[in-house]
């Protein structure tokens, strides 16, 4: 049964890998692993247990030596503790994502964007690949880089007319989400697990990743600039149907929305309480607002926040459920173990800084082809955070210590080198329909070239601070 977890863990992510040409819903994927995981956990417990793979069940005998490691109890302790632990985990996270998205469902139903649209004047190719990156890569550390490249696509397509041209400034879009996400605890989906688990706090990410962060920007938008000539043909825009909202309520929802996104890492340093507690917070005084709003409103112009979460993606919520379940149940029988006993035997160890950059390097790379969310959520089993007072190599992993921080910069950012190696990427590809092979000839390189210049950057910035 423990080679069976991984087995099914593998398939289900290739099933997820080649979600189009299978033509099965990646979130549908993900679910089956995350359930059957644990059911081939709790058939195959008591030898996982008795031959000492699960590092949660030795440690759990070890504090409670009472506890009889009965066939019984192995079970009792994967649904009354493991479960109950991870769920808890998961939920945070589920919880935030489902109400930032809620939030920028909101802005975006209520065309808060449209200011920003309208501010966009300039045609030239390079001027615009330029200002679309920069407000890109800042409201993907506000928004998150899934809903910015959503946002900034649609954008294009009122902005751009030709469709190679548009793809260029969407795979764009897709490096300066990502490598903004990388550097905000709310900006991209795996730092804000390294946030809520505790591993990064707040300044420390912004501080320390910003600029590795926008050198991988800046390096591919360089390049990008000399072979992009000329100007833009802007389409023809159907002004036929008529706008619901006004002007004022179009830029008090951008301010509201924007301001409650930013209000959650304060919400979290002041009262110690769960972030996803403050972002519903956030929304809860949004959809107050709206309701007051629209209420002397007739009912087809009304855009209350009911209908509104009809059009939240349900599905990418599900798929990170399933995904993140699938990781808990490797990490609690002792898969994730074996995988960082085997990193650290192979790239150099974690007993030298240099072991601990190569690692981190080699995560970033393999988002590009595997999932970030896993590859973090198993980093955050694999390693866990050291004691504040932690000396030597071990202070790597303290909270806040290059582990983590160079981890948010590569997994965040080492997506961009495959269309499908993040969130933001497989969203512009499904919107543009963006080739797979045309993304790899032309922009796969700029983003290896940006990544490791960003990596650069942190470990000189590393030494400099050391």
């Amino acid at each position: 049964m423990f080679i069976l977890m991984v087995v099914i863990f593998v398939l289900g992510y290739t099933a997820i890998a080649l979600e189009h040409p299978l033509k099965i819903d990646k979130a549908a994927s993900a679910l089956f692993i995350g359930t059957a995981t644990w059911v081939a956990y709790i058939f195959g417990a008591f030898d996982i247990f008795t031959q000492g793979l699960s590092p949660a069940w030795n440690e759990f005998i070890a504090s409670t030596p009472g506890h009889e490691a009965t066939h019984e109890g192995m079970i009792e302790f994967i649904v009354e503790n493991q479960i109950i632990h991870h769920i808890g985990e998961i939920g945070e996270i589920l919880f935030f994502l489902l109400g930032a998205m809620t939030i920028v469902e909101i802005i975006d139903q209520h065309e808060g964007f449209k200011s920003i649209t309208d501010s966009i004047k300039t045609t030239n190719k390079v001027k615009l690949l330029w200002v679309i990156s920069i407000i890109t890569f800042f409201m993907s550390a506000a928004l998150d880089n899934l809903t910015t490249t959503i946002v900034m696509v649609a954008l294009l397509r009122k902005l751009i007319e030709d469709k190679k041209t548009r793809w260029f400034f969407a795979s764009m879009i897709v490096l300066a989400a990502n490598a903004g996400g990388a550097w905000s605890p709310i900006g991209d989906v795996t730092t804000i697990m390294l946030w809520i688990g505790g591993q990064v706090s707040t300044i420390a990410i912004i501080t320390k990743v910003f600029l590795p962060s926008l050198v991988c920007m800046v390096i591919p938008l360089l390049l990008l600039s000399f072979t992009q000539k000329g100007s833009v043909t802007r389409p023809t825009i159907d002004t036929s149907e008529g706008i619901t909202t006004t002007a004022k309520e179009r830029n008090l929802m951008l301010i509201m929305g924007v301001l409650g996104l930013l209000f959650v890492p304060v919400f979290k340093t002041v009262t110690h309480l769960p972030p996803y507690m403050g972002m519903l917070l956030s929304l809860s005084i949004l959809w107050i607002t709206t309701e007051i709003l629209h209420k002397k409103k007739e009912e087809e112009n009304k855009l209350t926040v009911n209908t509104i979460l009809q059009k939240v993606d349900v599905p990418t919520v599900l798929f990170f459920l399933g995904i993140l379940s699938a990781v808990a149940a490797l990490q609690s029988a002792g898969q994730l173990d074996i995988m960082a006993q085997f990193l650290d035997a192979n790239l150099g160890g974690l007993d030298n800084n240099m072991g601990v950059f190569a690692i981190d390097m080699v995560i970033g790379v393999l988002s590009s082809v595997v999932d970030n969310v896993p590859l973090v959520a198993g980093s955050m089993g694999m390693y866990p955070i050291a004691d504040p007072g932690a000396v030597g190599y071990m202070a790597n992993f303290v909270q806040d210590g290059v582990f983590w921080e160079f981890l948010a910069y590569t997994a965040g950012t080492g997506g961009s080198m495959l269309i499908i190696g993040s969130a933001a990427g497989v969203a512009a590809m499904g919107l543009e329909k963006i080739d797979f092979i045309w993304y790899l000839k032309r922009i796969s390189l700029l983003a290896l070239l940006g990544y490791v210049a960003g990596a650069i950057v942190y470990y000189l910035q590393y030494l400099l601070l050391v």
